[in-house]
């Protein structure tokens, strides 16, 4: 597993973090973002989508789930801190999502359980001492 940890000090920062994974990521892939509430995850998905080429406002998806943008490939960005067991993901149709061309980020990931593939590239957020300081660790293709 290979890791990576970053400190951000603003959220520009974050999200030109994000952007530069951005330009590094293939249809197909799978971000797995882990932190509490406000530590830089929709920040961070701002950031990729800008960096995917995503000309429209990104927000976070905390009620519909699922929200979709297209750039120079799909960004299907999900958020599933209102499930309450992974078994909820069958009525948002997961797996399809899992299969797309796109890249898929999913906040509050730990609540999908067993159902994310093993090349997920996992991405943790804490937040600092400082008002806008976030560490912010990329742990490659590791399984929480």
């Amino acid at each position: 597993m290979k890791t990576r940890t970053v400190v951000s000090n603003s959220p520009e920062e974050t999200q030109a973090l994000a952007a530069d994974l951005a330009a590094k990521l293939k249809p197909g892939a799978v971000l797995a973002l882990h932190g509490e509430l406000g530590s830089g995850k929709t920040c961070f998905v701002q950031g990729l989508a800008r960096g995917l080429g995503v000309r429209h406002a990104v927000t976070s998806p905390t009620y519909t789930i699922v929200n979709e943008y297209s750039g120079r490939c799909p960004l299907v960005h999900m958020d599933l801190y209102r499930l309450q067991n992974p078994q909820e993901l069958l009525g948002i149709d997961f797996e399809n999502y899992l299969e797309t061309e796109g890249v898929i980020v999913i906040e509050w990931a730990e609540r999908s359980g067993n159902w994310l593939p093993g090349n997920t590239m996992h991405i943790y957020f804490e937040t600092g001492a400082a008002l806008n300081e976030r560490t912010i660790t990329m742990a490659a293709g590791a399984r929480v």
